[in-house]
C-alpha cells in the first residue's frame, strides 16, 4: 500500500512538473483601430457644392465656391484611387474586430473569416505576431464565385508595443502583388491624430513608369478652430506635368475652411470658404 502510495505521488509530482514547463498562451495583440486606414473626405463630398472643373487655372471665371471647390477636386482625387483599391482590405480589417482569433504559436494569432463587399463575397486570413519592438500584421484574402482568385497578402505593417502609432503597406491586387499605398498613422488619445498616404507605386498597370510615385496626403486633427487639415503634395499631369503642393484646413463643425495652393492661385495667401463652401476673404 505504501509503494502504491508513493507511485501514484510521483505521477502527480511528473504531471505538475509537465503541466507547468507547458507553454502559456499570452493574450493575443490588439488590433490597431479601422481609422489607422481611413482618411476622412467627407467634407468635401456632396451633392449640393457644385465641383470644380479640372484643367481650370486662375484666370478663367470661377464660380462663388471655387476656393471651397478646389479643396474638394484635391481630396476627390485621392478617394477616388483609393476607394476603389482599398474597399475591400479596409472591409476585411473592420470584420477582423469583430471575430476571436486562434493562437498558433510563438505569439503569433490568426483571425480566419468571411467578408461580403459590393455583392461579392472574401475570405480573410490575418496574423498578428508579437516581437520584441513591435507588433508584426498581416492579411491575406482570396475572393469566391464570380471572378474568384486564391488568396495573396493584399496588405502588411506594424504597429508599436504601446499602440500608439504604426504603419500599413497595402499591395496593388491579385493581379499585381506590389507595394501601392504605405499608410502612416498615430493616435492622439484613444481618437486618430493623424493619417497619412504616400503612394509608392513603382509602375502603372501598363508596366510604364508611374509618375504618381511619392505623392502623399496627410490628414490630421488639432485643437484649432480649423481642427482639420490635410497637407498635399502630388504630381499634377493635367498642366503642369510637375509636384505640386497644397494646404487645406476646415471646421468639421462648422464646415468652412481654406486652402493655401501657389501652383493654382499664384500666391501663397490662404482663401477661405464659409460654411456653405461660398467664398469669402479670410480675417
Amino acid at each position: 500500500m505504501k509503494k502504491l502510495f508513493s507511485f501514484s505521488l510521483l505521477i502527480t509530482l511528473i504531471a505538475g512538473l509537465f503541466w507547468g514547463c507547458e507553454e502559456k498562451k499570452p493574450d493575443p495583440p490588439i488590433l490597431p483601430p479601422a481609422e489607422s486606414m481611413i482618411i476622412d473626405f467627407s467634407n468635401f463630398i456632396t451633392t449640393k457644392k457644385s465641383a470644380f472643373t479640372e484643367g481650370e487655372v486662375k484666370g478663367i471665371s470661377a464660380v462663388d465656391n471655387s476656393n471651397w471647390a478646389l479643396a474638394s477636386t484635391i481630396a476627390g482625387f485621392w478617394n477616388l484611387i483609393l476607394a476603389v483599391n482599398i474597399a475591400v482590405p479596409v472591409a476585411a480589417f473592420h470584420v477582423a474586430v469583430e471575430n476571436q482569433p486562434v493562437y498558433l504559436e510563438n505569439k503569433k494569432w490568426e483571425w480566419k473569416y468571411s467578408v461580403n463587399v459590393v455583392g461579392a463575397a472574401y475570405k480573410a486570413g490575418m496574423t498578428g505576431q508579437i516581437r520584441d519592438t513591435d507588433i508584426k500584421w498581416e492579411m491575406y484574402v482570396a475572393k469566391e464565385g464570380v471572378g474568384a482568385y486564391a488568396e495573396f497578402l493584399w496588405f502588411e505593417g506594424t504597429t508599436k508595443l504601446d499602440g500608439k502609432s504604426g504603419q500599413w503597406i497595402l499591395n496593388h491586387s491579385q493581379q499585381f502583388q506590389e507595394p501601392m499605398l504605405q499608410i502612416d498613422w498615430t493616435l492622439n488619445g484613444s481618437d486618430v491624430g493623424s493619417v497619412k498616404y504616400t503612394y509608392i507605386r513603382d509602375l502603372k498597370d501598363n508596366r510604364t513608369t508611374e509618375p504618381f510615385k511619392n505623392s502623399y496626403i496627410e490628414y490630421g486633427l488639432t485643437t484649432n478652430t480649423l481642427n482639420a487639415f490635410y497637407n498635399v503634395h502630388f504630381f499634377e499631369s493635367t498642366i503642369l506635368n510637375a509636384f505640386v503642393d497644397a494646404s487645406i484646413e476646415w471646421s468639421t463643425t462648422n464646415h468652412n475652411g481654406r486652402i493655401k495652393a501657389f501652383y493654382f492661385f499664384q500666391d501663397n495667401n490662404w482663401h477661405c470658404w464659409d460654411g456653405n463652401g461660398n467664398n469669402v476673404t479670410c480675417n
